[in-house]
């Protein structure tokens, strides 16, 4: 016979290099954290010191600027929040607290629809990326080499591109979803152990406490494997 617990019957516990799906969402958390305090730090440098994120027009053929400070400081708010939730997601992982992992599920979501909307847009209107292309400033690098692309060819590798994109951060979310489901089975107050055979499953309490339970009474008979 087999002692199976209901919360491993429909998903795996496993995920990338044979982690845990708990280690793999603190890993993730962590990865996550590191990317976007780097991307504060250099928004906040950029707030502090806007002439080194001003380009001239011999560079960009034009006069630009990389950032307003009003959109600065829009992003370096995304930032913060963006902190706030994987270091919710990791503190979630580590201590098994499921719904500390909720908002991080739900960005990644979020990321993974936009990507979807990007891939549909270049679907639905291949000449965008030439277009697009052309808008880009004079001296980017390959530019013309990109624009001798046939506009097929440049449209399946982007496409190519985003679809591996997606698979990836499609796996990154399952990874997420199962530590969730996880800690919060593991977290439940009732669980049940039940005892499969080839044939049917039975739901039996421990030989200890049918035992203790039924003191007053003849003890039942040990359970024998089927």
């Amino acid at each position: 016979m087999k002692m199976v617990a209901p919360w491993t019957r429909f998903y795996s516990n496993s995920c990338c290099l044979c982690c845990h799906v708990r280690t793999g969402t603190i890993l993730l958390g962590v990865w996550y954290l590191i990317l976007n305090a780097v991307v504060l730090l250099i928004l906040l440098s950029a707030l502090a010191d806007p002439d080194q994120y001003h380009f001239s027009s011999s560079e960009l053929g034009g006069d630009f600027e990389f950032m307003d400070d009003a959109n600065m400081c829009i992003a370096i708010a995304i930032s913060v929040l963006m902190i706030l939730i994987c270091a919710m997601a990791t503190y979630g992982a580590y201590k098994q607290h499921a719904a500390w992992i909720i908002p991080f599920f739900c960005y990644q979501i979020f990321d993974f629809a936009l990507n979807t909307l990007v891939a549909v847009t270049i679907l639905v209107y291949p000449n965008s990326i030439q277009e697009y292309i052309r808008q880009l400033p004079p001296d980017f690098p390959y530019k013309d080499d990109i624009m001798s692309v046939n506009p097929t060819c440049l449209v399946l590798i982007i496409l190519l591109f985003i679809s591996i994109i997606l698979a990836f951060k499609g796996y990154l979310i399952s990874c997420v979803w199962n530590c969730y489901r996880y800690i919060n089975g593991r977290n439940s107050s009732d669980v049940l152990v039940y005892v499969t055979s080839n044939d049917t499953t039975v739901l039996l309490p421990p030989y200890d406490d049918a035992t203790v339970n039924s003191a007053t009474k003849e003890p039942p008979p040990p359970y024998v494997s089927a």
